[in-house]
């Protein structure tokens, strides 16, 4: 259970991915069979790829994967390269708490005005939900990335 915890984006990516693939394929083969488009698939494939979008760069955090200026602070002693550390750390809990108050705001609005999709007419904060659920899962991620470097030797 432990392993599945620390790869939970990577399966739950894998098996989004998966659909999308099937859903893009079968539309594919359908419009050059029938000449007939499953244009309902293009919004669920839409859909997935923010949960992926989000669940990857949760996964990105817990590797090291996302691009960053180390150059100076390699270059920095010890100490000073852990306060950068958990200067970046605070900067991305910041960011990541500032889009998902505005994820629930716009996910109130849409559920008050009854939003619904174009093709399927399913509540479209279903799709929205991504932003927050995803940014719950980048947190968890940059805290432990954070703490890692913390612990880390000189």
């Amino acid at each position: 259970m432990r392993a599945f915890a620390q790869h939970v984006e990577e399966a739950v990516s894998v098996v989004l991915l998966t659909v999308m693939g099937i859903l893009a394929f079968t539309n594919v083969l359908t419009r050059y069979f029938i000449h007939y488009s499953f244009a309902f698939t293009e919004e669920i494939e839409v859909a997935l790829l923010v949960w992926v979008t989000m669940l990857g760069g949760a996964a990105c955090f817990k590797r090291g994967l996302h691009l960053g200026f180390t150059f100076l602070a390699e270059r920095l002693p010890a100490p000073l390269r852990k306060a950068v550390a958990a200067l970046s750390g605070a900067l991305m809990l910041l960011v990541c708490a500032v889009l998902f108050r505005f994820s629930l705001v716009h996910i109130r609005d849409e559920i008050e005005m009854s939003i619904t999709t174009e093709a399927l007419a399913i509540p479209q904060w279903w799709y929205t939900l991504a932003i927050p659920v995803g940014c719950i899962f980048i947190v968890l991620r940059v805290i432990e990335a954070t703490v890692s470097k913390l612990r880390e030797r000189a």
